[in-house]
């Protein structure tokens, strides 16, 4: 464990050598002994190779960079323990950032890429199915729009991502035991692929039949960004709920050529980075990160004003939010990766979906065999994706731009919502949701009457309720 005095009980290892060893072409393949280290001392390595790399790629000396790729390419795996898996996909991200300064190569070497309707459908129910989140995120919103709909004979819901059919019949059932009946329900779905609206409303039709309640379910085939706001038909007498699951920060993309701005902050932070990382020696990747916390790092905080809401960043956040405070919903609930994945520089974001993905590979370890497919699908399919998008791209092209909940509260507040506080009764229900679950390390936290649903004590996701102020 970490000493008092500074030092680490691994310093008797090759460990207390990292900051000084020279990443050469000289060097060829790594050390021998780099092959012989256990888990927690490569893991360490692996940390100070992807910070050494992303330093390199930042500064554009490419050279350099290429010698830490093929260092981390030895030692990590997309099949082996917490760091390999997650190094192995950093790696990939700093190099599709190295490719991305060549275009035509770019677009040949990626071009002919295809991911089927099916696949998503798949990743996204298996992210669902392995872990709590959403579904804490439902239980959430479902008593939030229950509570807010009391009394209310014409109920129109607007899923801004329709996609997983679950809440809105756990929500159907709700309905159906309500002291003074069901009301007249009436579901707008929006997602990009017809077959999936197709597939939600059968299931959800099915249901209301069974029970008994009048439904109607109106698709929408539209990415989000395209919305007609027209084609919603918000008509007068109907009490309007809005959802909108991990959707809102994907507004936040813009022309602002971010990857133009000065790294200044990367000053000498691979030093200081490296101290830090030689002070860390936990069992979890999660933990060895969150040691760096105590040891002069502090992401989200310090990090959070790199991503100001500049009129140029969220111009079209404010535009679609101010669309649907015109809809003059009597509830939004709005559930967001609660994390800083949103700075103007690769060393800012990098080092957040450190802790991010650390915590949510962690998360698997705990649950799912390594040897799982499906875990492999979760973590290449989804969490591989997304960190390619926060590393290797820029401006408009960068849709993975996740923020912490005060940000969303601003913009949501600037936009004329007033926040709803999540009533004891669902966040009891998300609660016990979490207790059920089998594993101990999930956590639930409330801020500002919201949710912060966490993996140990580190936030993931939130969920908040909002309403129209006249």
């Amino acid at each position: 464990m970490y000493q008092d005095d500074g030092s680490s009980s691994v310093t008797s290892s090759p460990l207390q050598f990292f900051s000084t060893m020279p990443v050469s072409p000289s060097m060829g393949s790594p050390y021998p002994w780099v092959r012989e280290l256990k888990s927690e001392e490569r893991g360490l390595y692996l940390i100070h190779l992807l910070l050494t790399c992303a330093n390199h790629v930042a500064s554009g000396s490419l050279e350099n960079a290429e010698i830490s790729l093929g260092q981390i390419s030895h030692l990590a795996s997309p099949d082996g323990d917490t760091m390999q898996r997650i190094a192995a996909y950093f790696a990939e991200a700093l190099a599709r950032r190295i490719v991305k300064a060549w275009p035509g190569i770019d677009r040949a070497l990626n071009g002919t890429q295809i991911t089927s309707v099916s696949e998503e459908i798949l990743v996204c129910k298996l992210f669902y199915e392995m872990f709590p989140f959403i579904k804490v995120a439902f239980v959430l919103s479902n008593q939030a729009i229950i509570e807010a709909m009391e009394g209310e004979k014409m109920v129109h819901l607007i899923d801004l991502h329709a996609a997983e059919p679950a809440q809105w019949i756990a929500l159907l059932q709700a309905f159906s035991v309500r002291p003074e009946g069901p009301p007249h329900l009436r579901i707008t779905g929006i997602h990009p692929h017809k077959e999936v609206l197709d597939q939600m409303a059968q299931k959800l039709i099915e249901e209301a039949e069974k029970l008994d309640i009048p439904f109607q379910f109106n698709p929408i085939v539209s990415r989000l960004e395209n919305l007609d706001i027209e084609k919603l038909r918000v008509k007068t007498g109907e009490a309007l709920a809005i959802s909108s699951v991990l959707q809102l920060h994907a507004f936040l993309a813009s022309d602002d050529e971010l990857g133009k701005k000065s790294p200044s902050t990367l000053k000498n932070s691979n030093g200081v980075n490296m101290q830090r990382v030689r002070q860390m020696n936990q069992g979890t990747l999660g933990e060895l990160l969150e040691k760096d916390t105590a040891n002069g790092y502090s992401p989200s905080p310090d990090s959070a004003s790199s991503s100001p809401l500049s009129s140029t960043a969220s111009m079209k956040t404010d535009d679609f939010l101010n669309s649907l405070w015109g809809l003059s919903p009597k509830l939004m609930v709005v559930t967001e990766q609660d994390s800083n994945h949103n700075g103007s520089t690769l060393m800012e974001r990098l080092l957040e979906a450190l802790y991010t993905y650390a915590a949510l590979f962690d998360c698997l370890e705990s649950t799912v065999s390594r040897t799982s497919i499906e875990r492999l699908k979760v973590e290449k399919m989804l969490f591989g994706e997304e960190i390619k998008n926060i590393i290797a791209f820029e401006g408009a092209g960068r849709k993975e731009r996740h923020e912490k909940l005060e940000k969303w509260i601003q913009r949501l507040d600037m936009a004329g919502f007033g926040n709803v506080s999540l009533s004891y009764y669902g966040v009891l229900q998300g609660r016990r949701m979490l207790q059920g679950y089998g594993c101990d390390g999930y956590r639930m936290k409330e801020e500002n009457g919201s949710v912060v649903i966490c993996w140990q004590d580190r936030p993931l996701f939130s969920v908040s309720a909002w309403r129209c102020r006249k």
